[in-house]
């Protein structure tokens, strides 16, 4: 007689940062069983509250977290996106007025978030095994047994179906189907401006990368892309030295900077493979690693989310999985695109330059490309 299998969970997640964490929230918010679903990260939930990273939220990234439960969230609204670029005439102005939206997006750091998500999913009941660092996993015909550590001890666990939401940074990933080393790395910080315009981002394209200052609390965010020599010596700067830099890099548009906290770089990349297996299946960063020009790898990982929570939600079997790889593949697809264009052709030569900015130009004069973009940038490919 055949004995029917066991599980310890319907539903495992490896990785309980914001998109896993609302992926479980959103499951059970569309009716799964809170019990049937476990959440693994390899750091405590005080290490994930503590954590002051900054991250930039769509409106349609609140959307989803309103959805799950998990909004409001401490951060600073955007109305505008400024995109220009340096040395070359031609900028785009995008404002929440023409869509007719509260704010364009969100600035907010990963703690305030992910605090809010795990507040949400204790409510519910979801649980929580952290810290916990998955050791290993293997799929058979039933189901998935995961081997974890915890405290020092080796345990296992067995679930139907597993969700990887755990993918790193570009340069500890290994390399996947769609991979691509842009030869810059981000220099991350946060500065104040004498003359700041409230509520006002700036995407600012210079010879060397992409770079980004998104309103937050008295100043800005900073994410500025420049090759891996270039970035280390900023790094080396005194703070005096590296603002003067900044200065330079971006401009007078908001006066000159005055204050910089400590800065760090990481690697940039794009790695990307949208497979699973037959119960398997990984979302956001685990799926795609992206460029950080246009700020859309987690707004995009936050869909994989919905999609998914939506799928399995009517579906909770391997061929739900299969069901949400084709739901994805065209917003998945379409956002890697922009992004990879994007991060290449605005570090290219001069003559590539002068016309790219033209196009910033007449995007501005041309408000249904302008409003086509700030809803891709928003929403994504619905």
């Amino acid at each position: 007689m055949h004995t029917p299998p066991s599980y310890d969970y319907d539903l495992a997640i490896c990785g309980a940062g914001p998109v896993g964490m609302a992926l479980a929230a959103l499951l059970v918010q569309d009716g799964s069983r809170a019990g049937g679903i476990a959440l693994l990260d390899a750091k405590s939930i005080e290490q994930a509250k503590r954590d002051p990273r900054t991250i930039a939220l769509s409106h349609g990234s609140r959307q989803i977290l309103e959805a799950a439960g998990a909004w409001p969230v401490e951060a600073t609204p955007i109305h505008q996106i400024h995109v220009s670029r340096r040395g070359h005439f031609g900028r785009s102005l995008m404002d929440r007025s023409e869509h007719r939206v509260e704010a364009l997006g969100y600035v907010a750091r990963y703690g305030a978030v992910v605090s809010v998500l795990a507040d949400v999913s204790a409510q519910l009941g979801i649980a929580s095994l952290r810290p916990a660092r998955v050791t290993g996993n293997a799929e058979d015909a039933d189901g998935v047994s995961i081997a974890i550590e915890q405290d020092g001890a080796a345990s296992s666990l067995r679930t139907k179906l597993l969700v990887q939401a755990e993918g790193g940074l570009f340069g500890q990933q290994q390399e996947r189907s769609l991979s691509r080393d842009y030869g810059q790395s981000a220099i991350i910080a946060h500065v104040r401006a004498s003359s700041p315009i409230a509520h006002r981002a700036y995407e600012r394209f210079t010879d060397e990368g992409p770079l980004a200052l998104l309103p937050q609390d008295d100043g800005y965010a900073l994410v500025w892309c420049v090759p891996p020599a270039r970035a280390e010596q900023l790094l080396a700067l005194d703070d005096s030295a590296f603002l003067a830099r900044l200065d330079t890099a971006f401009g007078s548009r908001m006066g000159r900077f005055m204050h910089t906290t400590p800065r760090l770089a990481y690697p940039l990349g794009l790695n990307a493979q949208a497979g699973g297996t037959t119960r398997t299946v990984a979302i956001g960063n685990a799926a795609q690693t992206l460029h950080p020009v246009a700020g859309q790898g987690l707004n995009l990982g936050l869909r994989d989310a919905a999609v998914l929570a939506r799928v399995l939600a009517q579906d909770g079997s391997p061929a739900g999985l299969a069901r949400y790889a084709g739901l994805r593949q065209a917003d998945r697809s379409m956002t890697v695109r922009i992004t990879d264009i994007m991060a290449r052709i605005f570090t290219g030569a001069a003559p590539v330059q002068g016309l790219l900015g033209l196009s910033l130009g007449l995007l501005d004069v041309v408000s249904p490309a302008r409003k086509t973009l700030a809803e891709l940038m928003m929403y994504g490919r619905r």
